[in-house]
């Protein structure tokens, strides 16, 4: 006789236990029983009216105790009936959290309206679940509480659009833990960006300038100590940019596309920031730049070289750096770039001795930050493996 013949089947019988259960821990341990039949065993269709009875009868049960079970056991199931998990979601908050964080039979309209129609941890349940698309993470965003908007935005898995971000500023710009868990998402719109400089301090103001691109006047105005706290690091900026090419001609315009700054980002491997450097200063194309930088020997490296004005005294190391930019490779795991990037240091500074102290400063504090990002990030996955271990 096979597993699933041995398997007890759903039936009125089952009903009947659990309507003749006295206490509510009795009736709770059979429901807790029954549940998890329901949300793992293959029913067949007599199976599941009876599933759904069950459901039915747990979910008017005057014991709370009760009413938690079947939203605990049947949190993630399919088979939680609609009608039933909006019963439940309006119930108190050990029986709601559970249906409001995890349920799918919850649709986007549901949470919408259940956004509007309930406060506090339930609204929080609701931002902390594995998806928020755009439209309930703008009613979160204009509706709900900081709290739930500070949810929303450490949720990896939250849609954020641009009217999501703007309401979230408008309503709670003065709120340190809405702004903080803003500045820790991956990604913010410049425009966001922008106004958070004006709204944060200290740490969250460092973090703003190190993790996210700043509109390019703004990052100039930083770098050049126009505000009285952390400069913006233009090199890391550039690499931010998602229009480099006027990023690179705003730093022209500024008197910043220095050739201190050019070698910095060349030697960081930054060498889309460094073809649209050499362009705007050489007075050609993107692409034209790019064919003499790579395509066109080092008689074409020379000449674009000489047409932008940097002085021949660099060539070498600009040469070098080129070169070992075109032999290091990222490898493509975790963290590449951090790695590369340090790889990309200690070579230039192995092949060319000559320069300058600022930028052998800036270079050697590079390799330092780079060295420590790639040994933590190769150091997290053995940390969370011993943790599952334990």
């Amino acid at each position: 006789m096979g597993i699933a013949s041995m398997r007890p089947q759903l039936s009125e019988q089952d009903i009947e236990r659990l309507m003749k259960g006295e206490t509510p821990d009795e009736r709770a341990g059979i429901a807790h029983k029954l549940c998890r039949r329901i949300a793992t065993d293959p029913l067949t269709d007599i199976e599941r009216t009876h599933a759904e009875e069950i459901i039915a009868i747990l979910a008017e049960d005057a014991a709370e105790l009760v009413r938690k079970t079947l939203a605990v056991a049947l949190r993630n199931s399919p088979r939680l009936p609609r009608n039933v998990a909006l019963k439940l979601a309006r119930d108190v908050e050990s029986v709601a959290l559970p249906v409001l964080q995890y349920s799918p039979s919850l649709t986007d309209q549901d949470l919408i309206e259940l956004v509007r129609a309930v406060q506090g941890a339930k609204q929080i349940a609701i931002a902390s679940r594995e998806r928020v698309d755009s439209e309930l993470c703008e009613t979160i965003a204009g509706e709900g509480i900081a709290d739930a908007v500070s949810a929303l935005a450490r949720n990896r898995g939250a849609s954020w659009s641009n009217k999501a971000f703007d309401r979230s500023i408008g309503r709670f710009g003065d709120d340190e833990g809405v702004k903080t868990a803003l500045i820790a998402r991956e990604h913010i719109p410049v425009h966001i960006a922008e106004k958070l400089v004006s709204l944060v301090s200290g740490q969250a103001f460092d973090m703003l300038v190190n993790r996210h691109e700043l509109p390019a006047q703004l990052a100039i105005d930083l770098a050049s100590g126009a505000r009285e706290r952390a400069t913006v690091d233009l090199v890391e900026q550039a690499d931010r940019s998602q229009d480099m090419g006027y990023f690179v001609h705003q730093l022209d315009l500024n008197g910043r596309l220095t050739n201190s700054l050019i070698m910095r980002a060349l030697c960081l491997g930054q060498m889309k920031f460094v073809e649209h450097a050499m362009a705007e200063l050489a007075g050609v194309t993107h692409g034209k730049a790019w064919l003499m930088i790579h395509d066109a020997g080092p008689r074409g490296l020379a000449a674009i070289f000489d047409r932008a004005g940097l002085p021949r005294k660099l060539l070498p190391a600009f040469k070098a750096a080129v070169n070992v930019f075109h032999e290091t490779e990222v490898d493509g795991g975790p963290n590449d770039k951090a790695r590369f990037r340090m790889r990309m240091i200690e070579r230039v500074l192995t092949q060319f001795q000559a320069i300058p102290k600022g930028d052998l400063d800036y270079l050697l504090e590079k390799l330092d930050f780079y060295s420590d990002q790639a040994k933590a990030m190769d150091a997290a996955p053995s940390e969370a493996a011993a943790r599952r271990v334990s």
